[in-house]
């Protein structure tokens, strides 16, 4: 369940975030208070290294011009659930004898 919230919220962020491309004129201005605010809830959804990265280059793309159709809060969820390999635990036997 937490995944799916994730996702969706993820995808309301990145609609959001693109919306400013429509905005002529006052769109790049908008995308000064964006930034933050979107490296922000970055880092609150995926807390961790990875989720200060992810903060930072979302805060680049939506600084810089023409990079708002990136869809960064997706391709993190998608990085975090889909694509990323867990280190799988081998599990050892220790054989114990008793006398």
């Amino acid at each position: 369940m937490l995944k799916d919230k994730l996702f969706l919220k993820g995808l309301m962020l990145d609609a959001i975030g693109m919306l400013t491309v429509g905005i002529p004129v006052i769109g790049p201005f908008l995308d000064i208070v964006w930034a933050p605010f979107a490296a922000r809830k970055m880092r609150e959804m995926y807390p961790g290294k990875n989720g200060k990265l992810a903060s930072v280059i979302v805060f680049i793309e939506e600084i810089l011009p023409f990079t708002d159709i990136i869809p960064t809060f997706t391709l993190m969820y998608l990085y975090t659930y889909v694509f990323k390999k867990e280190s799988r635990k081998q599990v050892r036997t220790i054989e114990v004898e008793s006398y």
